[in-house]
């Protein structure tokens, strides 16, 4: 439903494509924060996050029941800048301006919220007119150059491949400009031990719907859960966590961990160190180039971060806690001088069944 009090108002700093002018958004402006507010926090007409179908449930040696079942709704969305398509992404519709704003920040499009002036919903994305919420133009603020046309992903972006599209490490490789090597950052293990269990408390979709991702920024000193985001895509939650804080003008993330509910890619790596984010933590594996890239960012990488237990692939000098009190239930080791241990405790954890991990195959 259409919303008046969404409409925004023109202004003579904010530019549109011209497919864009009835569009839904947000902008910098000083005349617009009401529906700045409700753009980031995904208050804006668009799509339902679940959806409903038929379905037919069957138990070995049981008759078969016809009923209803909640599942995830996946959408594409298309991100442009100034009128020129970057990528389309599929995504669960909500936060579509944090998604677009971490998703050119991790491309160095941008560096922190300031660089971006206005984002808009683009009307006119069907045939007939209709605003479908699924086509989002992002206006650079003055100054900020315009991405390089070659920086366009060949491909969509699917919700599992983040970097489909791209034909080398080359093209999708880029350099942060926040240091992460600097943060003076010491956590103690059983800080870290807790937040899986905060970030699935706060996972409310997953719990109708059990196909979701989460992505979690917590305060490595207090341990306060900051943000929570959710969706079909691992990299997209991790690019809505990422856009809040820009839009918060909190970048550089320092003192930061991200927490994420599956594995832990190369690109969920770069997004952290684009972002200034000092810890990486997941509940399941890293890559390798994810554990190379921590290594070479100077960034902490944690995986199979379940119950009292994690392994601590780069970056161990800022986690603290006593061997002796892990026992055999811990390994603290160090990206590839692991060997066979490290092998051992990764399959043991993964053996685990994790129950926020349920959307992570």
């Amino acid at each position: 439903v259409r919303r008046n009090s969404l409409r925004l108002r023109q202004t003579h700093d904010l530019r549109l494509a011209r497919d864009c002018e009835q569009g839904y958004g947000f902008t910098n402006s000083r005349h617009n924060r009401v529906a700045q507010r409700r753009a980031e926090t995904g208050m804006v007409p668009m799509g339902r996050i679940t959806a409903r179908r038929r379905v037919v449930r069957q138990q070995v040696g049981m008759p078969s029941v016809r009923t209803e079942d909640v599942v995830t709704v996946e959408e594409p969305l298309e991100i442009r800048v100034g009128g020129r398509a970057m990528a389309i992404t599929m995504r669960t519709p909500g936060n579509d301006v944090e998604l677009a704003m971490g998703f050119l920040l991790g491309e160095g499009i941008v560096h922190s919220g300031s660089d971006v002036q206005a984002a808009r919903y683009c009307a006119g994305a069907t045939d007939d007119g209709v605003n479908t919420y699924n086509v989002l133009d992002v206006s650079l603020a003055a100054g900020v150059p315009a991405p390089d046309p070659s920086l366009a992903r060949a491909f969509y972006t699917t919700s599992s491949c983040g970097l489909c599209g791209r034909a080398s490490i080359d093209a999708v490789k880029t350099r942060s400009v926040y240091g992460v090597t600097d943060a003076d950052l010491v956590i103690d293990a059983a800080r870290l031990a807790a937040m899986p269990t905060r970030l699935r408390e706060h996972q409310s979709v997953f719990d109708k719907t059990g196909g979701l991702h989460a992505a979690g920024l917590f305060d490595s000193a207090t341990g306060e859960l900051l943000v929570v985001r959710e969706d079909v895509g691992r990299h997209n939650a991790v690019d809505k966590v990422i856009g809040w804080a820009a839009a918060q003008g909190r970048l550089p993330l320092r003192g930061i961990v991200l927490m994420v509910s599956g594995r832990a890619s190369f690109e969920l790596t770069q997004k952290a160190w684009m972002a200034g984010i000092p810890v990486l933590a997941a509940v399941s594996a890293p890559s390798s180039l994810a554990v190379d890239l921590a290594a070479e960012a100077g960034m902490t990488l944690i995986g199979f971060l379940r119950g009292d237990s994690m392994v601590i692939y780069a970056g161990a000098e800022r986690v603290s806690g006593e061997e002796s009190n892990h026992g055999d239930r811990s390994a603290v080791i160090q990206g590839a001088t692991a060997g066979t241990e490290r092998s051992k405790d990764a399959s043991t954890a993964g053996a685990k069944v994790a129950s926020m991990e349920g959307s992570a195959a």
